[in-house]
Order: C-alpha cells, then sequence, then structure tokens
C-alpha cells in the first residue's frame, strides 16, 4: 500500500532531519514532497536571484541523500516562498526584489527541466497581514509562475492566506486565465473538495481525521499533508511526520476508506499531478 505526504518540510540544520523521514517510514509512509523552506538569511548577503540555485541545490542533493538512506522515496519542490519574497522587498525595494524573483525562477525552471525536481513550491502570497503593495507584486510573480507551469507542464503548490469560496473563485480565474488548474495544488487548504474540483485545482489538507473526514463529505479528490516543519523550536508542526499514514490507516481499519480509495488519494492523483510513476 502507497502513502503520500504531499508537503512535508525536512530540516537536518535546525530540526531533526532524516529520522523525521525515518517516522513517516516506520508508521507505513512511503512517498513524500519535500519541500523546499527558505533560503533567506540577512548574514547570507543574497544579492542575486541566482544565490538561490544553491539553496534548491541543497534540497535536491538532500533528497538524494533521503532516498538512499531511507525506506521512503522523496521528490524535491522548489520554489520561493511568499515571506521569503517579502524579505527581498523590503530589503532590496519592488524593482531589484521582482528581478531576483524572476532569476529564481529562472534556476527552477533549470533544475524542474533536468529532471531534479519535480515542481514548484511554495509560492503566493503572504499568509499574515502585509500592505497592499506586497501582496500586489506577490500576486505578479505568482503569475510568472503560473505562466511557467503551463509551459513545461509541471505543478505548484500554493501556499496563501486563509481561503474561503470567494477565494477559491478568485483562485480559479487567475488560475484558468494564466495558467493550468490541473497542475495546480491549494497547500494547506481547508477541505473544500467540491469548489476545488469545480475551478479545476487539487485541495491538499492537513491529515487530522476530522479534515480528511470533512473532505470525504464531498469526494476523494484531493490530496494529504502534514506541512510538517521540522523545526526544533517547534516539535510536531504543523503536524508531526507521522500522521499522514496514521490517519490513513485508521480510516482505513474503520472502513470509511478503502484500498481503492487509499490508492486513489495517494497513487493515482499524485501520479496524475506530477507526471511520476508511484512505485
Amino acid at each position: 500500500m502507497y502513502i503520500t505526504d504531499n508537503h512535508m518540510h525536512i530540516d537536518p540544520i535546525r530540526g531533526v532531519g532524516i529520522e523525521a523521514v525515518k517516522e513517516f517510514s516506520s508508521a507505513g509512509g512511503t512517498h513524500f514532497m519535500l519541500v523546499y523552506k527558505t533560503a533567506y538569511d540577512s548574514a547570507t548577503g543574497i544579492k542575486t536571484g541566482k544565490d538561490f540555485g544553491k539553496a534548491y541545490d541543497y534540497i535536491i542533493d538532500l533528497s538524494n541523500k533521503i532516498n538512499k538512506e531511507t525506506n521512503a522515496k522523496s521528490y524535491p519542490i522548489i520554489g520561493l516562498h511568499p515571506a521569503e519574497f517579502h524579505h527581498l522587498i523590503m530589503d532590496f525595494g519592488e524593482e531589484k526584489a521582482f528581478e531576483m524573483a524572476l532569476e529564481a525562477l529562472s534556476e527552477i525552471e533549470n533544475r524542474i527541466s533536468e529532471g531534479l525536481a519535480f515542481g514548484i513550491g511554495e509560492v503566493g502570497r503572504p499568509h499574515y497581514d502585509v500592505d497592499k503593495f506586497i501582496t500586489d507584486l506577490s500576486n505578479n510573480f505568482l503569475i510568472e509562475v503560473l505562466k511557467l507551469s503551463k509551459k513545461i507542464k509541471c505543478p505548484v503548490q500554493l501556499h496563501t492566506e486563509t481561503f474561503d469560496g470567494s477565494k477559491f473563485l478568485e483562485l480559479g480565474e487567475l488560475v484558468r486565465k494564466y495558467g493550468n488548474p490541473s497542475k495546480v495544488i491549494k497547500h494547506f487548504s481547508p477541505p473544500m473538495v467540491t469548489i476545488c474540483e469545480k475551478i479545476g485545482i487539487y485541495p491538499s489538507i492537513i491529515a487530522r481525521e476530522k479534515n480528511i473526514l470533512k473532505a470525504l463529505e464531498e469526494g476523494k479528490r484531493f490530496l494529504m499533508e502534514t506541512d510538517y516543519i521540522d523545526d526544533n523550536e517547534r516539535p510536531g508542526a504543523v503536524v508531526g511526520p507521522k500522521t499522514v499514514p496514521k490517519t490513513t490507516k485508521k480510516l482505513l481499519e474503520k472502513g470509511i476508506l478503502s484500498k481503492e480509495d487509499i490508492d486513489y488519494i495517494h497513487r493515482y492523483l499524485i501520479e496524475e499531478i506530477y507526471g511520476i510513476e508511484i512505485i
């Protein structure tokens, strides 16, 4: 049985690193998307978007290490976190920050095109209150991401503010205009399966049992994630690395999910969205 966590961070510097992957695997997890966090640190002296290439290569190398040293298979997802973009704007100004973001996007395109990474993420808008010009510039960068996603046929994991129905409809208009809805994933999504299917995108839902039960009231067209942060200062946040396999197995034991349902959520949808083969 395959069990995939669609959004997990592994951080050997600030967290427990590969030990978290081993926890995931020991609970029954088999595959996960290894999502880039942030390279931003004022002490690093970031001056160009190309500097982010070093951070992307670090995640790719970490993924290779995970795949060699554990029983889980990881797939690197690389992007420019909205909070990171916000910092760039504050430090370098709007024009220079956007130029750096586009350079970073070029680095992302190269690695995905070479088969070293499997999607863009997490990208979008800050989840906290910011001035309108930050939101506007973030949207402008998101448009460039959606265009690239459509061009090279790769998925995008979106990080945004808290969503409701109207926000989903707004997102749907943006995605249809500039991107390919079938390649767009709303990370940290509310369990709103129907509206996501209506606009063509995929919700990725934190795998707490109550969230998944709520999602199942509307269908099975969704992904599961932990958004595990792997930070020793926030242990277990957002939820722990065992959560996706434990919740999946629990719902199987209760007869709420069938093995066919699990195969659909954890294998078929992943293969369809990411263009990979789960084996």
